[in-house]
Parts: C-alpha cells; structure tokens; sequence
C-alpha cells in the first residue's frame, strides 16, 4: 500500500517514523532526519539497533553508533535479540515480544539501514507503508553485507545509494530512488563509506520529502544484473603477490591488507601501482629494491602482460605504528631481495 492509496484523515498528521540501523553509516541519516523532522512532518518515534557489544582492549559494552544519537536526543531506543517466532527464550524477549513491542509504537513506516538483523515478513509488513532501506550500492549491481568493499575490489568506477523498498529476499525489493558516486583511484573502503553515508543521508530525506511519488514509481531490480557482496573475512585480506599490481592496490583500500615476512604478520597500510615505464620480471612477491621513496615490490602479470611493480608506501609491523617507506629503510625491517609470503590457515 502506498500513502496515496491511504484515505487518511488528516493529511497534516505528521509521519510516524521508527529508524533501525546500527553503524556510523546508519547513524548519518538518522542525524539528518532527527534535524529535519518538521520541514519532512515526520516524528521519529523509536530507534531499534543491535544490543550493545563488548568492545575495545577493555572489552566494556559499548552502545552503538546510532543508540548514541538517539539518546542524545531523547528518543526511545529498542534492542531485540530477534524478530524470529522461533527465538522465546524464557525471559519473555523472544520474536514474538519484539514483533509486538514495533506495532505498539504504530509506525506508518520504518527506515533501515545497516540494521544487521534480519526482519521477517511479519515485520516488514508492520508499518503502514512498509519498510525502507538505505543501500550502499547502485542496486542490483551488489546485494549483501559488503557493497562497499566489493565495489572497490572488483575495480568499479561508480557506486552509490539505492532506497529501496524492503522484500522478503536479499536486497531485492524494489528500487524507489538512486543517486551515484564516483569511486577515485584514491578511494578506501573508509573514504568511500564516508561519501555514500552522506549521500544516504540526502536520499533518504528525498524520498520522504515525497513518499507517494517514490512509492508510485518504483522499478523492479534486473536478478540477472546482481552480484552478491559477501561479508568480508580474514583470509580476503592477505595478499596473493601473483595478482597484479592494481587488482593488489584495490586490495589493499578495500579491506585489512595484509602480508608475511619472516614469519611476521605485517599489515598493509597504503601502496601506488606504478606505472607501465617501471616493469620487472623478478618472482612474484619480491622486494626489488628499499628506498627513502618507496618500497618497490615486484607482482604478478596484469591484463596487459605486462609484469608492474607497487610501491608500498606504509606498513605496520606487530605492535608498532605505521611507518612510511623512509622509516622503513631506516629501520633495516625490509631489504632488497626479500620475499613477502603468503602462509595459509591465516
């Protein structure tokens, strides 16, 4: 149903909003829309996100980003385990609680982003005017956990944000509103998620400037256009020297890199492909040469055939801090003619 198949009575009532997202990139949006419930005529009525979780070298529960928000503002904030019927444990918090807990609060409808709980069908089809999600990609181009790090790994030129309407499937419901972002060569996983947790912001708040609008267009996704981006691991993170010097560079902005070197872990902070005049036909992995500049590591063969180099220009050894190729040479940690290793059951 949409708000302009809704006979409502009042069409100045304002808009019951419940907001349920977790991380820094949920809580962005959910700033924006607490600073602009008048002009939207929407009241965010209740904020649900994941339990609080033990974090830090003192491991102390630590709220999330978007509980910190909500209390800040005064807005009551929900904590379910699950929306599952099958999850009654004895305390009486189970799915079912959860489910009845969100209909007390009668939302018209419930914006979602990075939430991490799975939401039923009995859940989605609580609010009024369904269930709305904020997505880190250009839908249907990446569904699932890790849209960002999986644009940058696969060497996309643009992301951006999709509002969806939620399904029962994974990201697959259909799309209400897009808008793009440039991915640069310079680009992290970091600095990225910064750049579409704003535009999140703006296109959520589009959207609700003109919920019948957006409810009345909407476009089915393309299945056979989608990709699944895999929640990111450990092992992803360790650098096979036999890929290129690019496929390595968007490696090592996507996601923890990391390397071994006499026995050592160490992880890689920052690297520059170089250049097609700089090539070399030593062994995968090796370190060309050691210098004030750069760390010139020698790679696999890309497309092109040819055999480029990468200059690492910072690396963390166990329990320091982040040298930059001077330190480094200073320091004796790398020499010419080492050899970075892959070691597996990382």
């Amino acid at each position: 149903m949409t708000i302009s198949q809704n006979n409502q009575s009042n069409q100045n009532d304002k808009l019951r909003v419940v907001f349920a997202g977790t991380p820094e990139f949920a809580a962005v949006s959910l700033q924006r829309l607490i600073a602009m419930q008048s002009e939207l005529n929407i009241e965010i009525v209740a904020v649900y996100t994941q339990p609080d979780r033990k974090s830090g070298r003192g491991q102390k529960l630590t709220a999330s980003a978007v509980k910190q928000v909500a209390l800040a503002h005064d807005i009551p904030v929900e904590q379910p385990v699950s929306f599952s019927l099958k999850y009654e444990p004895d305390d009486g918090t189970g799915g079912r609680f959860s489910r009845e807990t969100l209909a007390k609060y009668r939302p018209d409808v419930m914006v979602v982003a990075a939430y991490g709980l799975i939401l039923p069908l009995g859940v989605l089809n609580t609010p009024t005017f369904g269930c709305l999600n904020i997505h880190g990609s250009l839908l249907p181009r990446w569904r699932g956990a890790a849209p960002i790090h999986r644009a940058i790994l696969s060497g996309d030129t643009e992301t951006g944000i999709t509002i969806m309407q939620m399904a029962q499937g994974l990201d697959t419901g259909d799309m209400l509103y897009k808008i793009a972002c440039p991915i640069d060569e310079t680009d992290t996983t970091a600095t990225l998620h910064d750049k579409l947790a704003d535009l999140g912001a703006d296109a959520i708040v589009t959207v609700l400037q003109d919920l019948p609008k957006y409810q009345a267009m909407t476009e089915v996704q393309d299945d056979s256009q989608a990709n699944y981006a895999e929640k990111i691991h450990t092992q992803d993170g360790q650098i096979d020297w036999q890929n290129d010097a690019y496929f390595i560079h968007r490696q090592i902005r996507a996601v923890n890199a990391f390397t071994h070197l006499n026995g050592e872990r160490i992880k890689v902070i920052s690297a520059k492909p170089i250049k097609a005049d700089q090539t070399t036909c030593e062994s995968a992995g090796k370190v060309v040469s050691v210098g004030k500049n750069a760390i010139l590591v020698s790679c696999g063969t890309s497309d092109d055939g040819i055999q480029h180099l990468i200059n690492l220009t910072s690396l963390q050894w166990p329990g320091g801090k982040p040298l930059n190729a001077e330190q480094i040479a200073n320091s004796d940690k790398v020499n010419d003619g080492d050899i970075f290793e892959m070691i597996t059951n990382v």
